[in-house]
């Protein structure tokens, strides 16, 4: 495994998943009648007033969660693709991968050099490859401002799930 320069270890997937339960846990504690602070921060409000705002806080928890669930997949993904270049490993996929490094360089694109790469040369049937492009859009949609309307909401759960799924099926290397 090539050495790689992290400011922080990153996540793996059931960290990941430990750490969206912990914040909702916090949330619904923090929101809860017995928090020491509900009284003070909720007054004035109502039941319904005080539980939209949960609500909403555990939507954008959803939503954030999601986001590190896809980053996350998206290092596994590049770092497996370093990998299969530096290691000049025989098969289609990683002399393929050494093709596009040699024409792009740092420019790598996940969806149409890596993607396509695991769907054409590799082991990702095009239903898991379509699965990933769309989840992959919903993450765009995230990290650019969420000014549109996404075709689809994908949560957590389902996210997570996708992401075990592939890292296991695919074996990328970490």
């Amino acid at each position: 495994m090539p050495k790689r320069f992290i400011l922080a270890p990153p996540l793996e997937l059931d960290e990941l998943a430990a750490y969206h339960r912990d914040v909702l846990a916090s949330l619904g504690l923090y929101f809860s009648p017995s928090a020491p602070t509900f009284t003070e921060r909720f007054a004035g409000k109502t039941v319904r007033e005080v539980n939209d705002e949960l609500q909403s806080r555990l939507d954008e928890t959803d939503i954030r969660s999601t986001l590190a669930v896809l980053t996350s997949l998206e290092a596994h993904f590049r770092i497996d693709f370093d990998f299969r270049c530096k290691e000049r490993k025989k098969d289609l996929l990683s002399r393929h991968f050494r093709q596009v490094e040699r024409a792009r360089g740092k420019n790598v694109r996940l969806d149409e050099d890596i993607f396509e790469g695991w769907k054409e040369h590799g082991s990702a049937p095009s239903a898991m490859i379509s699965q990933l492009r769309g989840a992959f859009k919903f993450r765009h949609w995230i990290a650019h401002g969420r000014y549109w309307n996404p075709k689809r909401k994908y949560d957590f759960t389902y996210s997570h799930l996708i992401a075990e799924g592939i890292i296991t099926e695919l074996r990328l290397a970490y």
